[in-house]
C-alpha cells in the first residue's frame, strides 16, 4: 500500500511523468526508422542528438525563472509545448533541420522534467517521505508501454507523426491533472548564503551516469537487437520496452526500499548490477540474452538517478531545492543526450558490442560517489508555504 500512497500523493507530477515517458518511449522505437530516413551513419546521428543536448543545457536556466512567472501551470504549460514539439522530428528529413529541432524538444522536456522533479521534492519535504521512485516509476512504464505500442505501430507501417500525435492527445487530456499549487519556502535566519556547490556535482555526476546508461539502451537497443543480432522491427522495439519494464519494477521496488535503508547504499548495489547488465547485453548472442542484459541493466540503473535527486533535495537549503534541483536535473539529464552522441561515435568505430561494454565502466564508477555522497551532510527540515 506505501506505493499506491505515494502515488496518491504525488498524482500531479505522476502524470508530468507519464507524459514525458510516452514520448521518449515512442521515440525509442522509431530510432531506426528516423535514422535512416536522415540517411546518417552511427556517428552523424549521435551527433545530431546534440541538438536535444543544447536545448536541455538551455532548460537549465529557463526552468526555474518559468516555474517563478508559471507557478501552478509550470507542468501544464510545459506538457502543452512537449506535445506540440514532437510533432516536428519525425517529418524531417535534412539532418541540420532535424539537430534543430531536437534542440526545441530538449528544451521543452527539460523545463517539464525540472519542474516535475522539483514538484516531487516539494511534496517529499512536505510529507516526510520517499516519493522520487514511484513517480520515476510512472515515466518507466509510460515510456515501455509507448515503445510496445510504437513497435505494433512499425510492424503496420505508420510513419512516425501520426503516432507521435496520438500521444499528444493523451498528453492534452492529461493537462487538467498537472495544476499543482508551489511551495514557497523563504531562508532560514541563519542561513550564510554559500551555495550548495559539492551536493550538486556529486548528486548530478550520479545522476548523469545513470540516465547516460539509461539512454544508452533507449537510443540503441533497438538498433543492436536488429542490426547486431538480426531482430525484426518488434523485436527491435521490445529493447526499449524491456528497460521500460524492468525499471519500472525496479523503480516500484525502490519505493519501499528507500523506506528502508540509506539512498547511497542502494546506489552503489544497483550500479553493480546494471552494469553487469550492460556486460550481458554487450557479449548477447541472440535478441533473448540481450533482453535479459537490458532488464538487468534497468533493474539496477532505475533507482540510481531518482534517488540521487531526492538526496540533493535533503542535502541544500530548503529555499533552495528548486535552483539545487534544477543544476542537478539537468546535470543528469543532459545524459540522455550526450549518451547517444558518444555511443554513435564508438559504435561507428567499434561496434555496439564495445560501447555497451563502456556503459558498465561507466556504471561502476557510480560507487565512489555514493561514498563521496554519504559523507555530506543532510540539511535540517522546515516547513514550506503553497501559494
Amino acid at each position: 500500500m506505501s506505493i499506491l500512497n505515494a502515488l496518491y500523493i504525488s498524482r500531479r507530477p505522476v502524470a508530468a511523468f507519464v507524459v514525458v515517458g510516452l514520448f521518449w518511449g515512442c521515440f525509442a522505437a522509431y530510432i531506426p526508422v528516423i535514422k535512416d530516413q536522415l540517411g546518417a551513419s552511427d556517428g552523424v546521428f549521435g551527433l545530431l542528438l546534440l541538438g536535444s543536448a543544447t536545448g536541455l543545457v538551455s532548460s537549465m536556466w529557463i526552468a526555474p525563472r518559468a516555474d517563478k512567472v508559471l507557478g501552478a501551470r509550470a507542468m501544464q504549460v510545459g506538457a502543452v509545448l512537449l506535445a506540440c514539439v514532437w510533432l516536428v522530428p519525425g517529418q524531417i528529413t535534412t539532418p541540420i533541420l532535424f539537430a534543430v529541432t531536437m534542440g526545441f524538444v530538449g528544451l521543452c522536456s527539460g523545463l517539464l522534467d525540472v519542474v516535475m522533479n522539483e514538484r516531487v521534492s516539494e511534496l517529499e519535504a512536505e510529507h516526510s517521505r520517499s516519493l522520487m521512485n514511484a513517480n520515476h516509476a510512472m515515466f518507466s512504464l509510460a515510456y515501455a508501454v509507448a515503445a510496445v505500442i510504437t513497435g505494433f505501430a512499425r510492424e503496420a507501417g505508420m510513419p512516425p507523426t501520426p503516432v507521435f500525435a496520438g500521444f499528444g492527445v493523451v498528453a492534452i487530456l492529461l493537462v487538467p491533472m498537472l495544476n499543482m499549487e508551489v511551495a514557497r519556502v523563504s531562508a532560514e535566519d541563519d542561513h550564510q548564503g554559500k551555495y550548495p556547490l559539492w551536493p550538486i556535482v556529486i548528486c548530478g555526476a550520479i545522476v548523469l551516469i545513470a540516465f547516460m546508461s539509461e539512454a544508452t539502451v533507449e537510443t540503441w537497443s533497438a538498433l543492436h537487437v536488429e542490426r547486431t543480432l538480426g531482430g525484426g522491427a518488434a523485436e527491435g522495439a521490445l529493447g526499449p520496452a524491456m528497460l521500460g519494464f524492468t525499471m519500472t519494477f525496479g523503480r516500484f521496488s525502490g519505493q519501499v526500499i528507500a523506506e528502508r535503508f540509506r539512498e547511497t547504499q542502494v546506489m552503489i548495489i544497483a550500479s553493480l548490477v546494471a552494469a553487469l547488465g550492460a556486460i550481458i547485453a554487450s557479449i548477447a548472442q541472440t535478441p533473448i540474452i540481450a533482453y535479459v542484459g537490458f532488464g538487468t541493466l534497468g533493474i539496477g540503473v532505475s533507482v540510481i538517478g531518482p534517488m540521487a535527486l531526492a538526496l540533493v533535495g535533503k542535502l541544500v537549503a530548503p529555499h533552495l531545492r528548486t535552483e539545487a534541483i534544477s543544476r542537478c536535473a539537468v546535470i543528469g539529464f543532459s545524459g540522455f543526450f550526450f549518451a547517444p552522441t558518444l555511443m554513435g561515435l564508438v559504435s561507428e568505430n567499434y561496434g555496439l558490442r564495445i560501447a555497451f561494454a563502456c556503459v558498465a565502466l561507466l556504471l561502476i564508477a557510480t560507487a565512489p560517489l555514493a561514498v563521496l555522497a554519504a559523507r555530506l551532510p543532510l540539511h535540517a527540515k522546515k516547513s514550506a508555504v503553497r501559494t
